[in-house]
Parts: C-alpha cells; sequence; structure tokens
C-alpha cells in the first residue's frame, strides 16, 4: 500500500513537467529513507537532469545507503543528453526501486531494470502500472512507433456543426472549454490545422489560458495561398511554424518561401496524393523526424474528415455544445460513412462548462 502511496506521488510530481520536457517522458521520483520521505525530484526540462538526479540533488548529502527510490517510470540506462540514471542509483548504494512501469523505448525497455537487479538492487515493478502508462502513452506510441500521438480536438453544436459558414463573433464553446483546451494545447509538442482555418479565422493559436512552452504551429497548404500576414507567420512565435506545402507549391513560389524561411518559418514540401490531398501519414512521418512526438488537429473540417478518413488519429476530444445552428458546416463530412465506420474502444463523458466533452480512444 505504501508503495502505491509514493507512485502515486511521482505521477504528481511529473505532471509539472507537462509542456516542458517533450519528447521525453514525465518522470517524478520520491526518495525513502528508513519509513520517511528524504528527497522528491522530477524532470523538469528538455536536456536537462533527469526526476531521479534532481531528487538525489535535492537530498543535499543525505547518505542514501539503503534508501528505496520510487520513480513512475524505468530509470534510463543509456547515455543521451543526460548519463544512465541507473548508474547514480548504484552508485550512491540505495537498497531498492520501484517502478510503475518499464520504459518502452527500444534503447532501454528493461535494460535498466536489469543493471539495478545486476548490481544487487532489489527492483519492483507494475506498481500502478496504469496510472503509469496513461501519463506517458503519448511518449510510448513515439517511441515504439516512430510516429507522433495525434488528438482531434472538436468543438461543434449538436446538431453536429463546427461553424454557421458566416464569420461567428460568439464562439461556440464556453470559456471553461477554452481553457480546456489551451490545456491540450499545453500537453501536445504541436497544433494542426488546415489553411481553410488560417483564411477564415487568422488565428495565433498559442497558449493563452495557461502558461508553459508554446508549441509548433503546422498548417497544411498544398497550394500556398495563405496570406504572407497571417498571424501565424508574423508575430513572436514565427519560428514556431511548420507550413507543409506541396511539391509543385514548393517549386512554383521559392521566393515567397525564402521570405518565409528567413523569417524562421520552417517550410517542407510534401507530394499530393491523387485527390490532391496530403497523405496524412506521410504528414506526421515528417513531424516525427523532427522530434515532434504528439499533435493535436484542430480544424477545420476538411482536415477533421481526412484524419478519420485516413485512420490517423488515437485520441478525440469532442466538445459538445448545448446549440443548434441548421445550416453550417459539419464537423466531419456525414458522406464519410460511405467508406468508414469507427467504433471507439475505451470513451467517457464529462461536463466542461456548458459543453459535454466526449473523449475517446480508438
Amino acid at each position: 500500500m505504501k508503495d502505491e502511496i509514493y507512485i502515486k506521488e511521482c505521477i504528481e510530481l511529473a505532471q509539472k513537467g507537462i509542456g516542458k520536457v517533450s519528447p521525453n517522458p514525465l518522470v517524478g521520483c520520491v526518495i525513502v529513507k528508513d519509513g520517511k520521505i528524504i528527497s522528491k525530484g522530477y524532470h523538469s526540462e528538455f536536456g536537462k537532469d533527469h526526476a531521479e538526479v534532481n531528487a538525489i540533488k535535492n537530498a543535499k548529502g543525505v547518505d542514501l545507503t539503503g534508501a528505496t527510490v520510487y520513480v513512475n517510470l524505468e530509470p534510463c540506462s543509456i547515455y543521451s543528453k543526460t548519463p544512465p540514471c541507473c548508474d547514480l542509483l548504484i552508485e550512491k548504494k540505495v537498497s531498492r526501486v520501484v517502478c510503475g512501469t518499464k520504459d518502452y523505448n527500444p534503447l532501454i525497455n528493461g535494460n535498466g531494470i536489469k543493471k539495478l537487479r545486476k548490481a544487487g538492487i532489489d527492483v519492483k515493478v507494475g506498481v500502478l502500472k496504469d496510472e503509469c502508462l496513461r501519463l506517458n502513452e503519448k511518449f510510448f506510441k513515439y517511441v515504439k512507433t516512430k510516429m507522433p500521438y495525434v488528438t482531434l480536438k472538436i468543438a461543434q453544436t449538436l446538431d453536429g456543426k463546427i461553424s454557421s459558414g458566416y464569420y461567428d463573433k460568439n464562439k461556440i464553446s464556453s470559456l471553461e472549454a477554452q481553457k480546456y483546451v489551451h490545456r491540450l494545447r499545453l500537453e501536445n509538442d504541436a497544433i494542426l490545422v488546415g489553411s481553410g482555418t488560417i483564411k477564415k479565422d487568422n488565428p495565433y493559436l498559442t497558449l493563452r489560458h495557461v502558461k508553459g512552452r508554446q508549441p509548433y504551429r503546422v498548417i497544411l497548404n498544398s497550394n500556398f495561398d495563405i496570406s504572407l500576414k497571417s498571424n501565424v507567420l508574423n508575430d513572436d512565435f514565427v519560428d514556431k511554424t511548420i507550413l507543409i506545402v506541396s511539391n509543385n507549391s514548393y517549386k512554383n513560389k521559392i521566393k515567397m518561401i525564402d521570405k518565409l524561411i528567413n523569417k524562421g518559418v520552417r517550410v517542407y514540401p510534401l507530394k499530393l496524393m491523387r485527390n490532391d490531398l496530403f497523405d496524412l501519414y506521410e504528414v506526421l512521418e515528417l513531424l516525427a523526424k523532427i522530434e515532434i512526438s504528439s499533435v493535436l488537429v484542430e480544424g477545420g473540417s476538411k482536415i477533421f474528415t481526412q484524419f478519420v478518413l485516413q485512420k490517423c488519429f488515437d485520441e478525440i476530444n469532442m466538445f459538445i455544445s448545448p446549440k443548434i445552428y441548421g445550416k453550417g458546416i459539419f464537423s466531419i463530412d456525414p458522406e464519410i460513412n460511405k467508406y468508414i465506420n469507427l467504433q471507439f474502444k475505451k470513451y467517457n463523458y464529462k461536463l466542461i462548462g456548458d459543453e459535454i466533452l466526449f473523449n475517446g480512444k480508438i
């Protein structure tokens, strides 16, 4: 029971790294000796010390011989931006390590556990395993498949509309739901939209209701016909903008593209499929190569429809507002039912402000 209490505390500590450590995992660490917590730590920023190292530093010289170290994720056993945490734990002569789950990174995947056990340390694995897996599900998908974890975020009316089709001064979602969405932005490495959203709404796609690292903004614009005055191409986060265009557009508009590149915008060409749409698998593959491990897709209708049709998403968050628009733009093209029929394996509902939030995982 005590093991579960301490691993739960590790999870709570790890969550402090949300929006700061990706593409690394969220990790918290608690060190216990003689039945008392003597130190805590968490991974606070990508490239900086891991949770175990911070916890040991926070112990401020206390002898850790015989201590028990709790972590929600298996200690690393490889050299990357920092030395292996396993070596440090062995050096400090801790007697026991309790892990919530092993690290499914193919470079580690149980090797840290083996190394600790070989050094004579008692290792227990699987305490609150489901909670620990859920905490780092985006990371696990990324390291196992080399593809980002994709979440669709849709705000719609009761009759399935995301817009009336006209200029809408009033947002569909309540302020509470908008704050929730900004939390989702914080939890993901990138926000992805189609060019239609940029043309119609000219959004900034930035964090406002929460504090943290600004996610990348990915715009799919095959014809490269968005205005060069768009906010995402001119604000303080222009270096966080990624524009994906067709091969032909890239060749034909190289001068315009050079101007954007000089401003800090990343521009990538990709081939189009026969229907003049991007292969979303190739889009996601590209994003993974530049270490984007999670993507929040925010629209519009054509983009949502293609992600569903191409089965290129892992999770959906649909905010259903108590409104009826009648005429308008459907969140997902109703004609899609001719081609696909999806059943969510896991799902739940909850109330956020005035909206019902449906969360489903395929």
